[in-house]
């Protein structure tokens, strides 16, 4: 069953979180993830505050997303992400 890594971000320093775009991207590629969504247009239907970004990635199934996740690789991108934005992200199982 495939799974979603859902993560919901503000970028507070844009030219510091760029290196992670980079790393985050091979990574994913590596672990056989895919770009469902990757900062797109967000239109709020429901509930506060309006998302800033928004991105979601497909794996083959939550131990694939977890591999990618604890990899070396996104260890390596990882404290980036988390010291130029602000927010939250987690794995979803899909249908």
């Amino acid at each position: 069953m495939p799974a979603y890594f859902v993560a919901e971000v503000e970028v507070t320093n844009g030219a510091g979180y760029e290196p992670y775009r980079v790393l985050d991207g091979a990574s994913i590629a590596q672990y056989g993830g895919r770009f469902v969504a990757r900062g797109g247009k967000t239109e709020l239907l429901e509930g506060n505050p309006e998302p800033q970004r928004v991105v979601i990635i497909e794996f083959a199934d939550v131990a694939a997303a977890k591999r990618w996740y604890n990899s070396p690789e996104y260890q390596k991108a990882l404290p980036i992400r988390l010291a130029h934005s602000t927010g939250r992200a987690f794995i979803v199982e899909g249908a």
